[in-house]
Formats: structure tokens, sequence, C-alpha cells
């Protein structure tokens, strides 16, 4: 091959070419290998040996991705009193549902953020639950780890290692991907650690099923497994555009369907938890909704994009904006919104007190208007600071921040019980199931009339007792020893 044939194909871009030569270069002088600029900004390489490869990039971002062991208890098996009384009366104290929780280990991922305060980020539901979690660095060093928070609505989880010599990802810009970009995606699926898969980014702004979570997902076609959650999904860079949360499979494994938290999303979560210990999400006031082709007919619309405003809460920061019913939201915060749930994400991950500029449609003009975002406080987690430092923590409740029901929190069955003020992670009230916000309303089908009550018939009973919870209106049981 001559020199102006090597110079030629130099410049080329064409994949489909560099693989047909690759035998060929490999016989070539090192000097006059041609390559794919072979530098930080491209993931596929021709290096010395002539192989196309992306070798070089993972040399750089893998050390940056951790292999996460979680230690937690097997959760006892639920059975109402009776049924407890009737195994006991042929099994005896020795029924085998009377086994004690046992330890039980899972795997998951990190990705290395901030090297000199050593942040790691996974999955929320990685570390759930966790007794003990242990990373597992690339240089194979292990190291516990703390959970500084975690914010079940996106699914991320902030963790912090005491370690030195640790490397950190490089960030993409948010909202710089597109449909078709080459990905890579880093992790430790079924236990095989800094697993490597490849493919493309398949959609964009996905949610997953109905929920009241924040979703915005990254969908990706390169391989995810039980085991990726809380990994890296990097772009041809070598940038994180995203940590890897679940699939959509029948089997369990991988069908080419998986999916990515955003950057943007991960970045504002962390920002927050960091500074807070917390996600404060924000609110403006507004009921919501997307626009369907007759909408868009009957309100004489230009196209769908946007959140149509269906109502706005009296004394809130839309009101006072000058929002109205019938008006369109089409950009927050320098986003553009293309529906009901972009606004809604915009708004969430918005610390509260921030003022921004939001743009709207009213009657076929464009608007702009000034508007600050104010806390979120869902009505089951309404309960002032005073009354939480007054708050009883029981042994066999510990970790839940116990009240008497505040006033101003909306219970569908009356004044009497308890109200579950605050539940800290990793602890026992949250490992047997309770949440913020629940609210106790008998223990083993006995009434409470309130939290003396309560704390009596508590102490009263030395074996397992069962709770009679009422949560967002539904009434479920959660059994406690």
């Amino acid at each position: 091959m001559n020199n102006s044939v090597l110079k030629s194909f130099k410049h080329s871009t064409i994949l489909v070419a560099a693989l047909a030569l690759a035998p060929t270069l490999a016989n070539t002088a090192y000097s006059q290998i041609p390559s794919f600029k072979s530098s930080k900004s491209e993931a596929l390489t021709i290096d010395h040996r002539g192989v196309l490869t992306m070798a070089p990039l993972l040399d750089r971002v893998s050390s940056a991705v951790v292999s996460i062991e979680v230690i937690s208890k097997v959760p006892e098996v639920e059975m109402s009193p009776e049924r407890q009384e009737f195994l006991e009366h042929f099994f005896g104290k020795k029924s085998p549902f009377n086994t004690p929780q046992r330890p039980r280990g899972s795997s998951g991922s990190g990705v290395i953020l901030d090297a000199k305060n050593g942040y790691v980020i996974t999955n929320h539901h990685v570390v759930e639950n966790a007794d003990e979690i242990n990373l597992t660095l690339a240089d194979d060093r292990n190291v516990s780890a703390e959970i500084v928070g975690t914010d079940e609505k996106t699914d991320l989880a902030i963790l912090k290692i005491e370690a030195g010599d640790l490397t950190a990802i490089a960030r993409a810009k948010p909202d710089n991907q597109r449909v078709g970009d080459y990905v890579i995606a880093i992790g430790n699926p079924f236990g095989f650690e800094h697993t490597v898969t490849s493919g493309i980014i398949s959609g964009l702004g996905r949610e997953v099923g109905r929920s009241d979570n924040y979703q915005d997902f990254i969908q990706t076609d390169a391989s995810i497994n039980p085991g990726n959650s809380g990994g890296a999904l990097i772009n041809s860079k070598g940038e994180l555009i995203g940590i890897n949360t679940m699939i959509y499979s029948r089997s369990g494994g991988n069908q080419g369907i998986g999916f990515a938290v955003p950057i943007k999303i991960v970045e504002s979560v962390m920002s927050q938890i960091i500074d807070h210990g917390e996600v404060k999400r924000g609110r403006i006031g507004v009921s919501i909704r997307s626009i369907d082709e007759a909408l868009e007919e009957a309100l004489e619309l230009p196209n769908r994009n946007g959140a149509l405003i269906n109502e706005v809460s009296p004394d809130s920061p839309a009101e006072a904006a000058g929002l109205q019913e019938g008006d369109v939201i089409i950009e927050f915060n320098n986003e553009l919104i293309y529906d009901s749930a972009d606004i809604r994400n915009a708004v969430g991950l918005v610390p509260a007190g921030t003022t921004t500029w939001l743009t709207y449609l009213r009657d076929g003009e464009v608007k702009k208007t000034r508007i600050t975002v104010e806390a979120h406080e869902e009505k089951r987690n309404k309960i002032d600071d005073e009354a939480i430092d007054e708050a009883e923590e029981l042994e066999r409740f510990e970790g839940a921040t116990l009240t008497n029901i505040p006033e101003d929190v909306d219970t569908r069955g009356g004044d009497e019980g308890v109200y579950v003020a605050k539940v800290r992670p990793v602890s026992k009230a949250a490992r047997a199931g309770l949440r913020s916000g629940d609210i106790i309303r008998k223990i083993n089908r006995k009434k409470i009339s309130g939290l003396d009550d309560f704390e009596e018939q508590v102490k009263a009973r030395k074996g397992p007792i069962a709770l009679s919870v009422e949560r967002d209106g539904s009434n479920i049981f959660i059994a406690v020893r």
C-alpha cells in the first residue's frame, strides 16, 4: 500500500473501510497506521496492533466505576396474629416461620463523581435497607461506604468513601445527547466486575409505567443486566451521560431495552443531597396535562408542545405570576417543555426559593413571566420541626420518629393513632417497612388512641406485633419485632 493511499484513508470516517483494511494495517509500520484521530474524543481507535478498539478510552474511565456489595437482612414473613397462633399450635415456638432474619448479600455498581470528597453515586434500590455497604475499586481496594442520602423518586443515592488516589468520571453537558449516539455501559452484572457493553441511544425522555417518580430516562440497547444498576452510561468521549437503573424484560435478563437516569437529574439530585441530605422538591401550584390531538384542535393551538394548565392553586407562585387556566407552559428555567412530564421534572428538580423565567401561550400569544418556586410538601409529611423534636423513638422502632397525629394532616380514619413523622434510612423501622407519613391505627388489631396508648401497648408485648397502618388512604399490615 503506497503513501498516497494511506493519506487518503487517514481522512476517511467510514467504519466499514477501517474494518476491511485492519489486517493489512497490522503489517504496516506503526508510524504509517491510520486511525480515527486516536485522541481522547474518540471511542474507537486503531492501535499499534492494527486492531479497532475502545481500550484506550476504557483505560481512562473505568477507574471511576466501582462494584458495590450490600449486606442486608431478609425481611421476615408477614402474617396475621391468627395465622401465627395457628402455626404455633402445631409447631410450638420452633415454627419454621419463626426463623430469625438472615444476612443477605446483593450487588450493584457505582460511579465516582467527586474524587476529592469521595462521593459515589448509585441507585437508591441498590442500597435500600442496607446494613453494610462495601465497595471494590478498580485497583482491587476494598472500602466501606456510608449513605449521604437517597432519593427514591429518582432512584438515586449518594455514598461517601474515605480513600485516596481516586479518579472521578468526566460529565457530559446536560441535554447534549441525541438518539443514535454511540454509548458504552460499564458495571457489575451478575458480579462480573467492570463488564463493558456498547450500543446506541435508542430513545430519550422515556417514562416507564405510570408512576409518581421523576422519569426522563435515556433508553439504550447496550446490554444491561442485574448488577449493572448504578453503573455508568458514557458517550464516545468517555463522559458520563447517565446512571443505569433498570431494564425492560420478560425474562429478567437483557432484551435490548435498558434505561439510565440522565446526567441533568443526576447532578441536581447530587448537589441537593450533599447540601441538604435530601432532595427539596419545588412546586409552582398548577394542575397540568399533556395536549392531545383533540385539545390541539379545540383550543386552536399551533402544535401539541407544552403543558396545559388545568387549574391554578390559590395563593400559589403560579397565581402570583399571573398564570391562568388554559395557559400552555412551553418553557421553564431555560428548558423547553413538550408535555406534562417535562414541566413536572423541571419544576420538581429546582430548589425551593429559585426565581426563574416561565414562558407560556395565551390566546395564541407568547408571554413570559418571572416565577418563584416554593417548597413542595406532601400532605402526609406535614409536621413542624418542634413537634418532631419532642417526638418519641422506641427501641423496637429505632429510626422512626413518632408523634400524635398533627391537626394539619388529612386522614381517612380520624384522629386516633400515631403519626410516623420521620424514618431514618438503614434503621429497624425502615427495614420493617415503615415510611414517613404512615399512620399506625392498631396493634394486633386493637385500636390505639394516641402516643401514650401506643407506647403502653408496645411495652406490654414481648413478641412480634402486627401494625395496622394507614398509608395514602389505604390500609396495610406491617410486622415489627
